[in-house]
């Protein structure tokens, strides 16, 4: 056996001990290490085109990696399709069962296996109050062990505000106690992408094989499959299959389940079917706690608390913007060695701040929810109880509530006089209705897009 076998051998042993038996049975164990010349490059070969591309664009850089470091001469890797007969092609090196010499002269496993779950996103770093509880106590119970007690997950949020967090410590967490699971997180627009190139390649075996054999199966921002007739039918019948395994599997999206236009009905109907979970936006004292949580990452970092109430106070239109903010104002210090007060915090966010002081009236609400709804602003304050009227006056108060600083009673007081109460009934029944109603759902969109346009 030459240099090449014998690395070869021990790669991939490494990457089964790594990626578990089922992951490397299914992806891994076809590749075959290809008769050459070239002391300089190793090539690998697979039987179809569809999982040759998913190797590349998983384990290409862990392969190199891996040869490098039992071959320091060797430069790249190549990996190739190539059907039985078509070239001369070395007998896969068998894997056998680890001994404790070869386990030990073996380079240990990274975290390249799972590349597609941020370490940053796990479950002790979520800040959680009653904006996102809910969905934080779904997703921790969703990732213990025994069968689960609900399946699918449906979480649905606004950008930044936590979806995707929630979404990968799930994933975090399930595998911290399944380390030999199969785990797949991915966006929809990568679902879709897979699909097409696996149809391409005329090999949708493996695709379908691939999902459906998930233990959890991640899937983020459903939305972007709207209107995919294609992609739709096959996202179906996987998560069909899933769910008809008792296997886990959680989705996210920018809305719920029912106001998502362009998905079929029946995929709307298996996503309300397991349990759906909000995420609101973060109130003050959620994004000043989020602000704390963060600097604990960064113990260098000298922030005074007036720096992050400005912060908290000025920038709510998500999490990832927040976060954003508060790392730029530490990067600037330390990269030009200025102490961080009010007066560096607001020279160096400047643009930032500006485009969050955007102040929004009850009086502009009021004028372009009449318009929207095509009623004279006068019927916002009448005493009309119409559901015709009705229900814009409670969108406007509910836009009033959420975009503007003024308190319940002031608000009240701008509705004709209306008391606190109302107010409140009016924000409550409006979130309510943005979780069953589509229309109600996408008219506050609107409405919220133009005002803080």
């Amino acid at each position: 056996m030459g240099e090449a076998e014998r690395a070869w051998a021990r790669v991939r042993q490494n990457l089964r001990e790594s990626a578990g038996a089922r992951l490397f049975d299914q992806w891994l164990k076809p590749i075959t290490l290809v008769a050459h010349d070239d002391p300089d490059t190793v090539r690998l070969a697979l039987p179809s085109a569809f999982v040759t591309n998913w190797v590349r664009s998983h384990y290409a850089d862990r392969l190199t990696l891996e040869f490098k470091a039992l071959m320091p001469r060797v430069r790249s890797v190549s990996i190739e399709t190539r059907a039985a007969g078509d070239a001369p092609v070395t007998i896969a090196a068998p894997v056998a069962d680890p001994s404790p010499a070869t386990v030990a002269d073996a380079p240990r496993a990274t975290a390249a296996e799972r590349p597609s779950l941020d370490p940053r996103f796990t479950f002790d770093r979520f800040v959680v109050d009653s904006s996102n509880m809910v969905a934080f106590n779904a997703a921790r119970a969703l990732a213990e062990p025994g069968a689960p007690r609900f399946s699918p997950l449906f979480l649905h949020a606004g950008t930044g505000q936590g979806k995707t967090h929630l979404m990968h410590a799930i994933g975090h967490a399930y595998l911290a106690r399944h380390p030999q699971a199969h785990v797949i997180c991915m966006s929809a627009e990568r679902f879709m992408y897979d699909f097409v190139q696996a149809m391409r390649a005329r090999d949708t075996f493996a695709f379908k094989q691939r999902l459906r054999g998930a233990d959890l199966l991640l899937i983020d921002d459903l939305q972007f499959i709207a209107g995919k007739d294609s992609t739709q039918e096959e996202f179906f019948h996987t998560i069909n299959e899933v769910m008809g395994a008792n296997k886990r599997l959680v989705i996210s999206a920018d809305r719920c389940p029912q106001a998502l236009d362009g998905v079929e009905a029946r995929i709307v109907g298996r996503m309300a079917a397991g349990l759906v979970a909000d995420i609101k936006a973060p109130a003050l004292p959620l994004r000043r706690a989020i602000l704390d949580r963060k600097l604990i990452d960064v113990p260098g970092a000298r922030v005074p608390p007036d720096v992050l109430d400005l912060l908290a106070h000025r920038i709510h239109a998500n999490i990832r913007e927040l976060e954003g903010a508060l790392n730029r104002v530490i990067a600037y210090a330390q990269l030009t060695g200025q102490a961080i007060d009010m007066d560096f915090a607001v020279a160096t966010l400047g643009d930032v701040l500006r485009g969050a002081q955007r102040r929004v009236t009850i009086d502009e609400i009021q004028k372009l929810v009449s318009q929207h709804f095509e009623l004279k602003p006068l019927d916002l304050v009448s005493a009309r109880r119409a559901r015709a009227v009705a229900r814009p006056r409670q969108i406007a108060m509910y836009l009033a509530k959420r975009l503007t600083t003024r308190s319940l009673p002031e608000i009240g007081r701008k509705f004709g006089g209306r008391d606190h109460s109302t107010v409140i009934h009016a924000v409550k029944r409006i979130e309510e209705l943005r979780d069953t109603d589509r229309d109600v759902d996408d008219a506050v969109r609107v409405l919220m897009r133009e005002l803080e346009g």
